[in-house]
């Protein structure tokens, strides 16, 4: 084996040394500051006056002692009080909102035009009297009483007041029929339909004639003011409204025909039939797709103030799914004559571009 030569290396250089570093320069004295001046002393600032003592007050004197308020009873649920003659209270004029002028006064002026007042009643003894004694006030033409099943003192009640015309069926036969049958008897230029049990006034009443008189063709009440929002309403109230948007008239929301008091001019009569008119939302929906001038007028409770009867008692009950019906039978008597889609648009594209391309 080969031994590695191992070569010398070359020696380090010695480092330079370092130089000394300066010393530093000793700090300059700080002057001395000029000492402050004294500051000036205040003077001596005016004694305040001593108030005036304040005089004595009067003492109050004892205020009596608050009696004791009396609490009423308290209010029973609406459909488990009983209702009577007594109870029944006429809806004032200031407590209705109409679009039209109410007449505040007790003398009704004439009227160029006919009226006639046409009432249903099935066993309505205890209000059917008041009804009678505000359409007097209005001093109508003629006024036409419905009696359809009644078994109580009605028709003995109606039978007081001479200017009454007494139509009776000794069978129920509905309001609807009743009413029909009313608009076939009367021979007056404006038709105002009422229930006998709700009591309106006479003021009240008025708005609607007058809204005829002046060129509305049918005139209803505006119950929108009484009817909860969307999500709490029943589904009779939802067909109300939809039947109206149907149409293209949103701006009547929930108000139809099947509410009283309405009023309809001799010419709607004419235009919608008097058979139409024993289907109130048929009738509407005639009304609407003919052009009628359709507005609303007043708004006048009669929700709570409805009578309560074993048929519309519920949330599912007889009357509610009858006028139920009848919306779905005026809205396929709109469908025959203006098609399925109603007034509503279609937004499908498919169905577009085959109308467009003649499909």
């Amino acid at each position: 084996m080969r031994q590695r030569m191992k070569l010398p290396t070359a020696k380090r250089q010695p480092t330079a040394k370092r130089q000394p570093t300066a010393k530093r320069q000793p700090a300059a004295k700080r002057q001395p500051t000029a000492k402050r001046q004294p500051t000036a002393k205040r003077q001596p600032t005016a004694k305040r006056r001593p108030t005036a003592k304040r005089q004595p007050t009067a003492k109050q004197q004892p205020t009596a002692k608050r009696q004791p308020a009396v609490r009423s009873k308290p209010r029973l649920a609406r459909r488990s009080r009983p209702r009577s003659r007594s109870q029944v209270r006429l809806r004032s004029a200031t407590e209705l909102s109409p679009r039209y002028p109410i007449h505040t006064g007790t003398i009704f002026p004439p009227l160029q035009q006919t009226v006639s007042a046409i009432l249903s009643v099935q066993n309505e003894e205890d209000s059917i009297g008041e009804v009678l004694n505000e359409l007097e006030k209005l001093q109508v033409d003629e006024i036409i009483v419905i009696l359809n099943g009644c078994t109580d003192r009605s028709y003995d009640i109606a039978r007081q007041h001479e200017t009454v015309k007494i139509v009776h069926y000794a069978d129920p036969i509905g309001h609807d029929v009743g009413r029909a049958i009313g608009a076939k008897l009367s021979t007056s230029d404006i038709l105002l339909f009422v229930d006998g049990d709700i009591p309106i006034s006479a003021n009240a009443l008025m708005s609607f004639i007058y809204a005829v008189h002046r060129g509305i063709d049918v005139a209803l009440n505006d119950i929108s003011p009484f009817i909860s929002t969307f999500d709490r309403r029943d589904n009779l109230t939802r067909c109300k409204e939809f039947l109206n948007r149907s149409l293209g008239r949103s701006d009547l929301t929930v108000n139809s025909m099947t509410a009283v008091p309405h009023a309809l001019s001799r010419r709607a009569i004419e235009i919608i039939g008097y058979d139409n008119l024993m289907v109130p939302p048929k009738a509407q929906a005639i009304a609407m797709l003919k052009g009628l001038k359709i507005e609303l007028v007043g708004s006048v409770n009669v929700i709570e103030r409805n009578k309560v009867r074993k048929s519309n008692v519920g949330h599912v009950n007889p009357v509610a799914q009858m006028i139920i019906g009848d919306h779905l039978e005026a809205i396929r008597q709109a469908m025959n004559l203006i098609g399925n889609r109603l007034s509503l648009p279609d937004h499908s594209r498919k169905r577009i571009a085959a109308n467009r391309n003649g499909i």
